[in-house]
């Protein structure tokens, strides 16, 4: 039986990871601090990596408890941090500086700020689907993968994507538990171009997505729902919650599947 072996959340959108060992689901189905703030322009549109490359070239460092959000560019030792309630002048002019734009923090607690609307809740994988995938592209380390993909929960079992199981063919959905925490896996997370660049330095690999196709076409398991792919640039699984409970769910434990619905 897989486990969870790992946590991450995202507490602003497109920006570094907060790996946790135990997280609350909230009714919404997001990972309570999950994209929970998001950087807005003028016109009222996010900014995300998939609009500008500067997004993966900012580290960035989230405290929840101290409200603490620290900030540094990519190659400099030179770190900025702000108290993300009482700082947010200084902050968006900060952001504004770095992204030469009108940018605004802007925050949601609730629900956070998903790409998916339909699935809002955590996208799932697991560690041996992230060491396959890092063994097609040569100098892409599981570590690299693990950053590209940008997966909330990962798991620890032994065959590479396992996770496909957490969905059925459409209309149907997978209930599966994780501790307190019972999802519904809806579908395979089509990728956007951000996974096919350097997650540090944003240096795009050549032919990342169609190499990717090809061995995933090739590797598609057995108990994968083939009519869920419509193309083969897809990873990981994407949820909603079961139930619109808060409940909770930490590395060691069980992933359990209840059955299709």
């Amino acid at each position: 039986m897989p486990k969870l072996a790992r946590i991450n959340v995202f507490p602003i959108k497109s920006l570094d990871p907060l790996p946790l060992e135990r997280a609350v689901l909230l009714p919404s189905g997001a990972l309570e601090h999950d994209r929970r703030y998001a950087l807005r322009d003028a016109a009222g549109e996010l900014l995300t990596a998939k609009r500008t490359l500067a997004a993966q070239r900012l580290r960035s460092a989230f405290d929840p408890d101290l409200g603490r959000l620290t900030l540094c560019r990519e190659g400099t030792d030179e770190s900025r941090t702000f108290d993300v309630v009482t700082q947010r002048g200084e902050l968006s002019q900060y952001l504004n500086e770095y992204f030469e734009l009108p940018l605004e923090l802007v925050e949601n607690p609730t629900a956070g700020f998903p790409d998916d609307t339909e699935s809002p809740g955590p996208t799932l994988i697991s560690t041996a689907t992230l060491a396959e995938v890092a063994s097609w592209f040569p100098g892409v380390t599981t570590a690299e993968a693990r950053r590209r993909f940008r997966a909330n929960l990962e798991i620890d079992a032994i065959e590479p994507f396992w996770e496909d199981r957490l969905v059925a063919e459409a209309p149907r959905v997978v209930r599966f538990r994780i501790g307190e925490a019972e999802l519904l896996g809806t579908n395979p997370c089509q990728r956007c171009p951000v996974p096919g660049r350097d997650s540090f330095t944003s240096v795009p690999t050549h032919g990342f997505a169609k190499t990717f196709a090809q061995h995933r076409k090739a590797s598609l398991p057995p108990w994968a729902p083939a009519g869920r792919f419509d193309h083969f640039y897809r990873l990981a699984v994407n949820t909603r919650p079961a139930n619109g409970l808060t409940t909770t769910l930490a590395v060691g434990d069980d992933v359990t599947i209840i059955g299709i619905e």
